[in-house]
Order: C-alpha cells, then sequence, then structure tokens
C-alpha cells in the first residue's frame, strides 16, 4: 500500500484532480504535504489542490487570484499584480512559496513575492495548511504553495499545449505554450507565456497605474542513465515590468510632493537546477533525489512623488540564493515508508539606494539600508509514513541552524551586534483512521518556526504604511504550534474535508509603534512616524473550514466551502491586525449537451468588524461584506480542445477584500463586470 507513494520527488507530475462530469472525480494527488505523490484524502494534514483547468476556467492572473475563496486561504493585494496569498490568517512572511520545490527567497516592501512566476505555465498550484517545518524548514508558519511546473517527459514525439485568452475589464490579452520532444533517453520540454494587462476598469472607472507587461520562459532537459536513474537540467525566467502598486499611495507631509507610490520599473527571476534522480526498484525500494540551484530575484523598487511627478527614491536590490536539497525515500517495511533529507541555502543582499535630500528634494543622496547581508539555513529531517490496517500515522522531526549577518545597517552607522545565528526543532504527528471511504477522522498536532528575513533584521527607512521602520538584528524567531482536528471523505461521486484549528504562536514578529525617547533612539529624526520590528509575546489564531464537491446527478455536480479564522493578539487583548472575512462559496457545473458545460460560482463575504484598534492606533477599519457571481459556458470540441466564455463579477459589484492594502477608504476597488474568452488546446 506504501510502495504506490514511492515515486520520485520532484520528478514525476502528479495524476491531478481529472474531472469526468460521469464518472465523478480522481482523487487529488499532493506531493508538498508529504514530498513524494501522496492522495490527499489518506494524509492526516489539510491540503488544497488547485488543478490547471481550473485556474484557465476562471482566468487567474496571479497566485492570489488562484486561492481566492478557498477553505482556509485569502489574499491581500495593493495592485493588480501584486497579491499575497494568506494561509490560515498567516501572510507572505510566514508561508513559503515555492516553484517546483525550491523556495522564493527575498524579501518584498511591495508587491507579492508570488508575482515572480507565470501562473499561465502552471500544471497545479499544491496548498499545505498549517505548519510545514518538518518538510521546509524556516518561514513555514502558516503552511506552504508549492507551484508546479511542466516538467520534460519520456513521450514519444513531440506534443505542445497552448492557450489564449482576453479579459475586457483588463483589457489583457495572455498566451502560453509548452512544447515536449522525447526519443530514446533524452527529454526536452520548453514553455514561453506573455501577458499584457492594461489599467482595469472598476465599476466607477479605470484603476490608474494598474496595468503592467510580463513574460516567462522555462525549459528542462532530462537525460535517462538506465537503472531508473535522470539526470536533469532546468531553467525559469520571470520578468514583470512597469508594475505599479495603488495601494501603496500615502500622504507626504511636504505640499509640493502631496503624495507617494512605490513602482518596479523592473524585477525578474532567474532559476538555474541541476538535478540527479534514481527511482528504486524491488520489494523495498530507495529513491533518490539530489539538486543544486540558483536563484536570482532582481528588482527596482522607486518612490514616485505625485506632486512632482519623480522619483524620491530609487532602490535596486538582489536577492541571490544558493542552494542544496537532498532526499532518500526507502520503503523500510510494507507498513514503514521512511524519508530522509538535507536542505542547505544561503541568500545574499546587498541593496543600492538614493533618496531625496530635503527640503528642496532636488538631489539624490546615496542611503544604504544595509551592506552585504546574508542568510544561512541548514536543516535535516526524518520522515516516517506508518500504515497499520485502516490507521495511518505520519511523524516528522527537524532540525535547522539559521544565522542571519550583515557588514553594516542605517547607511553604515551601525556595525555592531549585527550577528544572530538560532537553532529550531520542528516536529509533526498525525493520525488518520478509515472508518469507511466517506468517514476518514484524524487528528494532528505540528510545530514550525520563522527566523526574521534580512529587511527586518537589518533595514531602516519608510515603508508603504507610512512609517519609518528600525531594524532588530537581534530579533528572535517566531515559533508555532498547531493542533487539528478534521474528517475527509471520498467515494468517487462525493468528496470533502471538515478541519477544526488552533494555532499559537510565540514571538510574533510585527511592528510596533514607539514614540518619546524610544522612537529617537530607533529612528532618529524620523521619530514623528517610527515603528521598529519587535517580538510580540503571543498570537493565538484559529479557525474552522470545510469543502464539498457533490456529483448529484450524472453530469452535474455541486460544489460548496466555508471558512472563518480568528485571531488574538494577547499582549493587548484585541483582534490579531488584519484577519481575512468569513466567507462561503457555492457552485455548480453541468453538462446541457454532449459538448457543452455551464457552470457558476458565488462567493459570499461577511462584513469584517473584527480589527485591531490599539495596535494601529485606528489605521485599521471596518469592511462592508459582499457577494460576486461568476457564470461561463466550456464548448469541447474534441477532447484536446475546449472553448469557454465566462463573465466575471455578473452584478458588477463594486468591493475590495478587508486585506487590501490603502488608506481607510481609498484602498484599489476589484474589478468590475468582465468579459473572459478563452482557448485551449493540445497538438
Amino acid at each position: 500500500m506504501l510502495g504506490s507513494q514511492m515515486s520520485a520527488w520532484g520528478q514525476q507530475e502528479p495524476t491531478g484532480a481529472a474531472q469526468s462530469m460521469d464518472a465523478g472525480t480522481l482523487p487529488a494527488v499532493t506531493v508538498t504535504a508529504t514530498g513524494y505523490e501522496s492522495e490527499a484524502v489518506e494524509t492526516p494534514i489539510a491540503t488544497t489542490v488547485i488543478a490547471r483547468d481550473e485556474l484557465q476556467r476562471w482566468g487567474a492572473q496571479n497566485l492570489g487570484d488562484a486561492v481566492r475563496g478557498k477553505p482556509g486561504l485569502a489574499v491581500t493585494r495593493d495592485s493588480a499584480q501584486g497579491a499575497n496569498p494568506i494561509i490560515r490568517g498567516l501572510g507572505k512572511d510566514s508561508i513559503v512559496l515555492m516553484v517546483d520545490g525550491m523556495r522564493l527567497n527575498s524579501a518584498q516592501p511591495a508587491g507579492a513575492i508570488a508575482s515572480f512566476m507565470s501562473l499561465g505555465l502552471a500544471e497545479r498550484v499544491e496548498v499545505v495548511k498549517g505548519p510545514a517545518s518538518v518538510l521546509y524548514g524556516t518561514g513555514a508558519l502558516g503552511g506552504v504553495i508549492n507551484v508546479r511546473l511542466p516538467q520534460a517527459r519520456f513521450e514519444p514525439g513531440v506534443q505542445a499545449r497552448t492557450s489564449l485568452s482576453y479579459d475586457s475589464a483588463r483589457r489583457e490579452p495572455r498566451a502560453a505554450v509548452v512544447g515536449n520532444a522525447s526519443s530514446a533517453d533524452h527529454a526536452l520540454m520548453l514553455g514561453a507565456s506573455l501577458a499584457r494587462p492594461g489599467d482595469y476598469r472598476e465599476p466607477a472607472g479605470r484603476v490608474p497605474r494598474s496595468g503592467y507587461d510580463s513574460h516567462a520562459f522555462i525549459g528542462q532537459y532530462r537525460f535517462r542513465l538506465g537503472g531508473g536513474q535522470q539526470l536533469r537540467a532546468s531553467l525559469q525566467r520571470h520578468e514583470d515590468s512597469d508594475v505599479w502598486y495603488p495601494g501603496s499611495t500615502r500622504s507626504h507631509p511636504l505640499p509640493m510632493v502631496g503624495s507617494t507610490t512605490i513602482h518596479s520599473p523592473r524585477q525578474s527571476r532567474t532559476l538555474y537546477e541541476l538535478g540527479y534522480s534514481r527511482d528504486g526498484s524491488g520489494e523495498r525500494p530507495l529513491n533518490l533525489d539530489l539538486r543544486v540551484y540558483r536563484q536570482e530575484m532582481r528588482r527596482s523598487i522607486n518612490g514616485w512623488a505625485n506632486g512632482l511627478g519623480r522619483d524620491l527614491s530609487v532602490t535596486d536590490v538582489s536577492f541571490a540564493t544558493s542552494g542544496l536539497d537532498a532526499r532518500a525515500d526507502w520503503l523500510l517495511h510494507p507498513q514503514h515508508l521512511l524519508s530522509l533529507g538535507v536542505n542547505a541555502w544561503q541568500m545574499k543582499a546587498d541593496p543600492s539606494s538614493l533618496a531625496a535630500r530635503p527640503p528642496n528634494l532636488n538631489q539624490l543622496q546615496v542611503n544604504k539600508p544595509f551592506h552585504d547581508g546574508k542568510l544561512s539555513a541548514l536543516g535535516f529531517y526524518v520522515q516516517d509514513d506508518m500504515q497499520f490496517g485502516r490507521l495511518k500515522v505520519l511523524a516528522g522531526l527537524r532540525h535547522d541552524r539559521v544565522r542571519g549577518s550583515a557588514a553594516a545597517m542605517n547607511n553604515g552607522s551601525v556595525t555592531s551586534g549585527m550577528d544572530r545565528s538560532d537553532g529550531a526543532t520542528s516536529g509533526s504527528l498525525g493520525a488518520l483512521y478509515e472508518v469507511a471511504p466517506l468517514l476518514r477522522p484524524y487528528a494532528g498536532l505540528a510545530r514550525g518556526f520563522r527566523a526574521a528575513d534580512l529587511r527586518e533584521r537589518y533595514q531602516n527607512g519608510p515603508r508603504q504604511d507610512g512609517f519609518f521602520w528600525a531594524g532588530s538584528p537581534q530579533i528572535a524567531p517566531e515559533k508555532a504550534t498547531q493542533l487539528e482536528l478534521g474528517v475527509k471523505g471520498d467515494s468517487g461521486s462525493l468528496d470533502y474535508t471538515v478541519a477544526l484549528w488552533r494555532n499559537r504562536i510565540s514571538n510574533y514578529i510585527t511592528g510596533a509603534q514607539l514614540s518619546g525617547p524610544a522612537a529617537m533612539a530607533a529612528c532618529g529624526p524620523q521619530a514623528a512616524a517610527c515603528k521598529q520590528t519587535v517580538n510580540l509575546g503571543r498570537a493565538v489564531l484559529s479557525g474552522l473550514e470545510a469543502s464539498i464537491n457533490w456529483q448529484v446527478a450524472p453530469g452535474h455536480r455541486l460544489s460548496a466551502g466555508y471558512s472563518r479564522v480568528r485571531g488574538s493578539n494577547r499582549d493587548l487583548d484585541e483582534p490579531l491586525f488584519q484577519m481575512p472575512a468569513d466567507f462561503v462559496t457555492l457552485g455548480w457545473e453541468g453538462r446541457i449537451a454532449p459538448q457543452w458545460t455551464l457552470d457558476a460560482r458565488a462567493l459570499l463575504v461577511r462584513r469584517q468588524t473584527r480589527v485591531a484598534t490599539r495596535f494601529t492606533r485606528g489605521g485599521e477599519n471596518a469592511t462592508p461584506g459582499y457577494g460576486v457571481l461568476d457564470v461561463g459556458a466550456s464548448w469541447h470540441p474534441g477532447k484536446d480542445h475546449t472553448l469557454r466564455l465566462a463573465v466575471l463579477n455578473v452584478g458588477n459589484k463594486r468591493y475590495h477584500d478587508h486585506l487590501t492594502e490603502g488608506i481607510s477608504g481609498q484602498e484599489i476597488k476589484a474589478p468590475g463586470r468582465s468579459l473572459y474568452l478563452a482557448w485551449q488546446g493540445r497538438f
């Protein structure tokens, strides 16, 4: 039974959740949850799997769009491009984002780390909800999101898949193509995507500066050595240009400036990977996978003075990560699948910045937030996947060492006390019992941690919330402990999940507003609006989430979901800052003719009144609830081609999510009614 899970880590694409309207659904398969292919319904971990067909169906522009409306997930955005996923109330700093199992290391002042990838090329998106540090180390307090891109396949001949789409609200044409060629022991995959969204339309008009340009290229070559062994070489390149973040707009104390808005003239991600894998055989197969990689995330981040019509600050930064991952999966016994692994990486950054000198702001001077920053991590883990009849137990243990260092910070004024090294032990224990295919209760206990990033440790400077932030080189890691109880079931025609969870975080990393002598000591002349990165004593999050997918009749399916998250700042005895609102999703898909299907989905979001008033000093306000309906029709002239027409936001509802960045009352609104046209084909 465990032997069926012994596919090589990171090598073979999961079979996915391909739908057959008449035969039910195949079980969702996840690699991210356990490190190898496993059915989600048989895993004592809360997961979400989004297949490529679903990404294409509703025209997901970015990863935030992809996860929106999924139970336990939410999105915060400051632009059309800058959409960061939220897992169970925890944001970009507390989750690990990956592409093909390699983490996107960076420190984002604005925009989304998740936008450094092309969703148009993605095969699937896998989400693990809850602490996942056993497999993924520092940062996985809230969970993990892994975008899986196409892999080179040993399939005879040449194949290609293409997609074209247009969104009228965004005036956005998009195109993507992926090709695969194989002969004997050689396989080559090449892919490219292009998107040109313009300034999108919300019900009251166009949102200025919301358009941008994006393109991406991926490639992979595989060579079979024989005996189940393979070598691979991969390249990924993604680039965005002319990206503005309207949600970052803030008023400026000087009347001639008026307000400032952050924009990124250019940003890119380049990844090189070399790997070796071996698929085991026999009664006790041993699978091996080894990879080394280099990833560079480059970005220009400028502050535009809207009153002056020019930049007040210009920053160029590159986050370069070199890493090594090694993993072994061994079917030690028919009841024990043992996984062992080591992960090591080092990220370097040395931002170069120029800032306008007051009072006239007509001369740029050098501003060095920090110099020669490094963050290094080394972790070892072991995991045992055990099967005892109907009882499945998954247990894991990991130890990490994370070290941060910098030569200087705050324009060279601080050169001592910069180094800090922390050790952390993470663990997880989950059990699932199959009473029946539709009744599989499970329980899980997981512990994770997050060491501060380079920005939190060393950067002194203004941020988009209007405050001058002071770094804290000696900030301690966060630690989280989550208890989860749930039940899953899957009979082919009906599948569902229900999960109740509670996550307690100690040393919660956030910003504290300072005043008086403390503000002057931390921020100097900027003491009037000063925050410093600090460890909050304790934060507690809890929630309930549920989803169901039911084939009510041949060719007709109903779906529903519910999400509820509560966060508490125990130090200030108030709600935690920026908690997602409760919501319900409803969906239907039905075949109305042999080649035609209709579908609809509704998202109903409750008014959010649980806000942090003391922590933000009145800066977070309640947000009205709203409802949005999308409808669509798909024509399938053959098994390899689909033409789709959909109307998004049918009621032209004007709204914004509670987590949207911006001054209260001035947040950017979501796109209005839009006509979405798409075609997918295989050759």
